[in-house]
């Protein structure tokens, strides 16, 4: 049986372009896969499972005529396309970053690892190959395009974590640390002397310590004055025509999301802390415990997956005066090389806090308005289940600021 397939492509700036194509198959029993007109992006794509084995093997053909490698991502529906909704990491090959153009382009999917004990007549892949910028902004990483189930999969969190639900996000960078105090004072000092104003000054118990104490319009005019110095167009602005930069004030800005560095959506955080690893407790995939070793937070609660339990705020940080927190970069980094997504101090995100969705998302952005903007991942001083990825607090005003909450930048692609 041949399979319906079709290509689209969509243009991006400068860089970046997205190309996909999806097939549906008659089965996983058998697969096959119709021939497709050669074209920029992914073409001929053919797919088969192995005799008596759950391993699917993807082909397909890279063309293009950027000269710098390519990121190939799959997702995957078990409905006909309606939702590409399940949570499938486990492919090997020509995926990820890093895939340069040619033919017979390789992919080995388990499946059994992603959809145990489980049949469907109606699957469908989706491949995209993303051209992104030959030079990674220095002290970022890519979190490739992909999709990831959203919320509380273990059952034991609160009710804000649910329902679960499937959301595709772009790719985007993301700092590896938190913002220091050390580059905060940077970007802050440049960014007062060319007509900024902030309702803080931050603090910082040391220079490779992570900033915190601002407020989330601090945080957000920081970004765009980080934006302006480096040269690049700044994300936020202060009407709907993107004309006027947000420099002062307390403004619910509005925002260009294809260019300048920017808070992360809630679901651009949560892709990332979970690192590539789906169905996690934390941001590390080898286990779903935590422990001194592994984060800095308050360990004097019982959860059974706190191992530092009966010790309190980490013995290496609790000096001094308050906040007790860590060197950004002190622990290991996570699956995508991203450090302190739990622990240390939580991180202002986008999004106005409001209640789940219940169907599958692209890149959701939160509600339109509210009082409360969300803060993710846990800190110095909160027990082990806040700092899990699916933790979320939603109830303190954009006014409102810490010396537990910090944050971390975007950009876009193609920067």
């Amino acid at each position: 049986m041949l399979l319906k397939s079709q290509v689209r492509s969509s243009g991006m700036s400068n860089l970046t372009r997205n190309y996909r194509l999806q097939s549906t198959l008659a089965a996983l029993a058998l697969l096959a896969a119709a021939s497709l007109p050669a074209a920029e992006g992914i073409a001929n794509l053919r797919t088969s499972q192995r005799a008596g084995t759950n391993l699917v093997d993807i082909y397909y053909d890279l063309s293009t005529t950027a000269t710098n490698p390519m990121l190939v991502a799959v997702t995957v529906s078990t409905n006909g396309g309606l939702a590409y909704d399940l949570p499938a990491t486990h492919f090997t090959g020509d995926v990820g970053a890093g895939v340069t153009a040619g033919t017979n382009k390789w992919i080995v999917w388990d499946a059994r690892r992603d959809w145990p004990g489980r049949f469907s007549t109606n699957i469908c892949l989706h491949l995209t190959a993303t051209g992104v910028s030959p030079v990674v902004p220095p002290g970022m990483v890519l979190i490739p395009a992909g999709s990831f189930v959203m919320g509380d999969t273990f059952g034991e969190g609160w009710s804000n974590e649910l329902p679960l639900h499937t959301n595709y996000v772009s790719a985007f960078y993301m700092d590896t640390n938190l913002v220091s105090y050390a580059l905060w004072q940077q970007v802050y000092n440049w960014a007062i002397a060319n007509g900024y104003s902030f309702d803080n000054a931050g603090s910082g118990k040391a220079a490779n310590h992570p900033v915190q104490s601002m407020t989330w319009y601090d945080a957000v005019k920081w970004c765009n004055a980080r934006s302006e110095q480096e040269g690049r167009g700044p994300a936020y602005y202060t009407d709907a025509g993107l004309s006027v930069r947000y420099r002062a004030g307390q403004v619910a800005a509005y925002v260009s999301w294809s260019s300048g560095y920017r808070l992360p959506t809630e679901a651009e955080w949560e892709k990332a802390a979970r690192g590539g690893a789906s169905g996690h407790r934390f941001p590390w995939a080898d286990t779903d415990n935590i422990s001194h070793s592994q984060a800095n937070y308050y360990a004097g609660t019982s959860e059974p997956y706190n191992l530092s339990y009966p010790t309190t705020y980490h013995p290496t940080f609790a000096t001094g005066s308050y906040p007790y927190t860590s060197p950004v970069g002190y622990f290991a980094a996570n699956g995508y090389g991203l450090y302190d997504m739990a622990g240390n101090v939580w991180q202002w995100c986008w999004d106005w806090y409001g209640s789940y969705p219940s169907g599958s998302q692209t890149d959701p952005r939160g509600p339109a308005s509210g009082w409360f903007r969300v803060y993710r991942g846990g800190g110095w001083g909160y027990y082990a289940i806040y700092c899990r990825a699916a933790t979320r607090h939603g109830s303190d005003f954009p006014t409102d600021r810490f010396n537990y909450l910090g944050f971390r930048s975007v950009l876009p692609p193609g920067q």
